[in-house]
């Protein structure tokens, strides 16, 4: 069932205090993370609820669905453009309208989309922002990279991006903007079981950082969900990842 615009606002009340009180037991301020709205499966009527609360930024793992709600602009509360992230696994034949339709993405986790995204983003004269999915859970069900392969990809891909200008833009991928890594806690039920998974990431996206050139940018961690967002925030979080808790339950049927 999904939430009214009231009861919309009653959740994001009891969420906004969850978020806040984890920054300030990590010692940071509230600004230092960003709260995606994950929309996947909700109407547009949500996404216009959700608008009118504030909310800046939207997640969607399906291309398609991404492309129903997004392609044409939506403006925030704040006068800024809404910002469309799609986090969920992308085909290769998907790229390119993910490409277009998305402001982020979350889930990559090859070269070869790397180079796709590139093309498309050269022909569109488009800037696009992109994190590196890592399995850190060691997760047979979850996608992205090798937790133990993800350092040497990362090598790999600084590599090919070439020479960097001063802002991080790569001479063979200046389209692509390299903002950090993603990932999905454990699927246990017990959200400080997640912690180690979140410090490993951090840690590489630190060490990454810290190199400069194409990473320049590379300052965000998407990780945390709706169970496991204290335990992220305190492990350094920017981006945490909520949809049930405040659109309320998906319809699968539709």
């Amino acid at each position: 069932m999904e939430f009214s615009l009231d009861e919309m606002r009653e959740h994001l009340t009891a969420l906004e205090a969850r978020i806040s009180e984890a920054c300030k037991i990590a010692g940071r301020s509230r600004d230092s993370v960003k709260l995606v709205w994950v929309s996947k499966f909700h109407p547009a009527e949500a996404v216009e609820n959700a608008i009118a609360l504030g909310a800046t930024d939207f997640g969607e793992n399906r291309v398609q669905e991404a492309e129903l709600k997004f392609s044409e602009p939506r403006m925030a509360k704040d006068g800024s453009r809404v910002r469309c992230h799609v986090i969920g696994p992308v085909q290769s034949n998907k790229l390119k309208k993910a490409a277009i339709v998305a402001d982020c993405i979350h889930s990559i986790a090859s070269i070869e989309a790397v180079e796709k995204l590139e093309k498309v983003c050269a022909a569109q004269n488009k800037l696009l922002d992109i994190l590196f999915q890592v399995n850190a859970g060691e997760e047979e069900t979850k996608s992205g990279l090798d937790v133990h392969e993800a350092e040497a990809f990362l090598n790999e891909l600084e590599t090919k991006a070439g020479a960097a200008a001063a802002d991080g833009k790569s001479a063979n991928f200046p389209h692509l903007r390299f903002r950090g890594l993603m990932t999905i806690g454990k699927n246990t039920g017990v959200a400080e079981d997640s912690r180690e998974c979140f410090a490993f990431l951090r840690n590489l996206q630190q060490k990454f950082l810290a190199k400069g050139g194409v990473f320049a940018n590379f300052d965000q961690l998407s990780m945390g969900m709706t169970g496991d967002l204290e335990v992220a925030i305190e492990e350094g979080s920017t981006m945490i990842r909520v949809g049930t808790a405040l659109f309320g339950e998906r319809d699968y049927t539709k």
